[in-house]
């Protein structure tokens, strides 16, 4: 025989092994779903059925890329992660065509001017400069892969002036001045990776002006790598602040109060998601983790939902002051709202005794990165744009407004959407998963499982090596510049010199029936709002 005819045998002889091993594995799939008693569909329809749960499993996958439209995914459209994904890699800002946002919905809109100010105008801090890379789309076709050139960038960093710049703390013995009025909100290490963690401080560090919150899970040396300021969260777990019984630990404190990176303190007590103290699967307590957060490795953690160092509104100011007074630095608290009188007994506090937290961070109930349950991250806390009128009315009407900054939180990941917190009462805005999406996150929805496939919500190392921080780092800077200009270019259009001037006489809110109401209004509703909600409280009280 020659070499042709061997060739051939061989070739019939691996296709008939085939069929006969894949004959034998359908007999043995089809006996053991015939035979087992868990799934309905298995025991009537072996083998086929196993195709239902195929399809059920790549869903998520199916609708994201195929079904859901530009503006339809959760908990970010296609066109919102696009956005922010554009921002990061290209710094690009603009649109084609016309907007696709549905304008018969109700909504709000930014109420511009006849006279916008110029470029000149805007009270802008030119003369700071960031440096990063950038990517340049050459060829983009339908078959070919995407063809790009990394290049050299260099633009203004679009900080505040110093007239402008927000002071946390101002009576501190070290307040913190922040010139960028957007920021990195709270995400611990352990939720997220030590790579994303770098490659946010190296980004953070880029853009200059702006902070990263480190969230309740503790200080790292990774928060440190970019040397970008920082406000250190403390939750109710007391992680990184626990001694070895875990209790509070002052020392440990004093010595987070002396590091230079360090410009301020938050203590948390809820979070959009979550409601509660954290909670963290086992899977990702590494033993790196387990050291910062002075707890076991590979074991879960779940947080108490609230501090057993105080249980009313005095008792926490003055923890707050003793914070303040042990480290010199600002210390402020993180909540979420859930009703008009939610923040009434802590502004009728601050009113007569004078303490106050140096800032209130205003967390929505929309926010959600890492792991949290159901009930509490769907149904329990008000939404940012309902939450913000009320804290700052509340702090208004007791005459206590200017003792505290507002940082909001909670999907305000584009220009515009900040600048309308901005509108409507916050001082500083918050960014978490906007951020995530520029060090690689792609909305697998598996933050919780430790199986991240792009290395961003996951502590395990080879997952993790997706994730190069050279690169991601760039993008960080790049997103954050461009939001940073964005909201400048918001408070043109709406005739004032700087997004600090922003006022709810620049927000103006459409109903379905098209009918338009200017946030002052809107104002005014609240604050009757407000005002019932404060007798009732005191009704209560007596």
């Amino acid at each position: 025989m020659n070499l042709a005819n061997y060739l051939t045998v061989i070739g019939f002889a691996i296709i008939v092994l085939t069929i006969i091993a894949a004959g034998i594995a359908f007999l043995l799939m089809y006996r053991k779903d015939h035979s087992q008693g868990e799934h309905p569909i298995l025991r009537n329809y072996p083998v086929l059925g196993r195709v239902r749960y195929f399809l059920e499993n790549i869903g998520p996958e199916m609708r994201q890329y195929w079904f859901d439209s530009d503006t339809e995914g959760k908990p970010f459209s296609r066109n919102q992660y696009q956005n922010i994904v554009k921002s990061a890699k290209y710094q690009r800002e603009v649109l084609g065509f016309g907007a696709e946002r549905d304008y018969d919905a109700a909504g709000y809109y930014l109420a511009n001017t006849m006279f916008p100010k110029q470029a000149d105008e805007m009270q802008v801090n030119h003369e700071t400069q960031v440096r990063t890379k950038k990517y340049i789309l050459l060829k983009d076709s339908l078959f070919g892969q995407r063809e790009e050139k990394l290049e050299d960038n260099q633009t203004s960093a679009y900080l505040l002036k110093d007239d402008d710049a927000i002071v946390i703390g101002p009576d501190a013995a070290h307040p913190f001045v922040v010139k960028s009025l957007v920021g990195q909100s709270a995400m611990s290490y352990g939720s997220l990776g030590e790579r994303a963690i770098t490659a946010l401080s190296k980004g953070l560090a880029m853009a200059k002006g702006t902070w990263m919150n480190t969230g309740e899970g503790g200080l790292s040396s990774h928060h440190l790598k970019g040397g970008t300021d920082i406000i250190q969260q403390i939750g109710s777990g007391l992680f990184g602040f626990r001694d070895k019984d875990g209790n509070f630990s002052w020392e440990e404190l004093k010595k987070k109060g002396d590091m230079e990176e360090i410009k301020a303190f938050e203590l948390k007590l809820a979070q959009g998601a979550k409601q509660r103290g954290g909670h963290v699967d086992a899977e990702k307590v590494t033993p790196e983790i387990a050291d910062i957060r002075k707890v076991e490795p590979y074991q879960s953690i779940e947080s108490p939902n609230r501090f057993h160092q105080f249980d009313d509104v005095s008792t926490l100011l003055d923890f707050v002051e003793k914070i303040r007074d042990h480290t010199g630095k600002p210390c402020g608290i993180k909540v979420v709202i859930g009703r008009n009188d939610s923040l009434v007994p802590l502004a009728k506090k601050m009113k007569e005794t004078g303490k106050s937290p140096d800032h209130i961070t205003i967390d929505g109930g929309e926010g959600g990165t890492g792991a949290s349950y159901q009930e509490l991250m769907e149904s329990v806390g008000l939404p940012i744009k309902s939450a913000l009128p009320i804290v700052d009315a509340t702090l208004r009407h007791y005459g206590v407004r200017d003792q505290v900054k507002i940082i909001a939180s909670g999907k305000l990941e584009t220009p515009d959407k900040s600048a309308m917190a901005l509108a409507m009462g916050a001082d500083l805005i918050n960014i978490a998963r906007g951020f995530m999406v520029t060090v690689g996150c792609i909305q697998t929805l598996k933050c919780h499982a430790n199986i991240c496939p792009v290395g961003v919500a996951t502590t395990d190392p080879d997952l993790q090596k997706a994730l190069v921080v050279d690169e991601k780092k760039n993008r960080v800077a790049n997103y954050l510049v461009t939001m940073r200009k964005g909201i400048f270019r918001v408070a043109a259009a709406a005739g004032v010199e700087s997004p600090t001037q922003l006022q709810p006489r620049h927000l103006t809110f459409k109903d379905v029936d098209g009918d338009v109401a200017s946030m002052d209004e809107y104002y005014q509703i609240i604050d009757d709002n407000i005002a019932k909600a404060i007798k009732r409280h005191e009704d209560m009280q007596t």
